[in-house]
């Protein structure tokens, strides 16, 4: 499952276990591209949570972690940063970076 995310409830998503964050916008090409992917790679990891941002919609949390791009997927444990990637990945490039990250 995808949650949606808003600056209320961020912190607290991200602050325990691991979580793979998609930032982007509706009207971004690449990230409808990217979304069934996200959406797949999310059925697929059960012990990884997996949230969205828009960034039209949530500002504040594009700028506080700097997401000049979209889409860009940030990879956070216990609530830090530990990888990030700009551009549409697919299925498979998402677990390899959450498995490289969260091993």
């Amino acid at each position: 499952m995808i949650k949606d995310l808003g600056e209320k409830e961020f912190d607290s998503f991200i602050e325990k276990d691991n979580a793979v964050i998609d930032f982007g916008a509706e009207w971004c090409g690449p990230c409808k591209i990217m979304e069934p992917q996200f959406k797949k790679a999310a059925e697929t990891m059960k012990n990884v949570k997996f949230g969205k941002v828009n960034i039209d919609e949530e500002y504040e949390l594009a700028s506080r972690f700097h997401v000049m791009s979209i889409p860009t997927t940030i990879f956070f444990k216990d609530g830090e940063v530990v990888d990030r990637h700009v551009g549409a990945m697919t299925a498979d490039m998402i677990k390899r970076a959450a498995e490289d990250n969260f091993s």
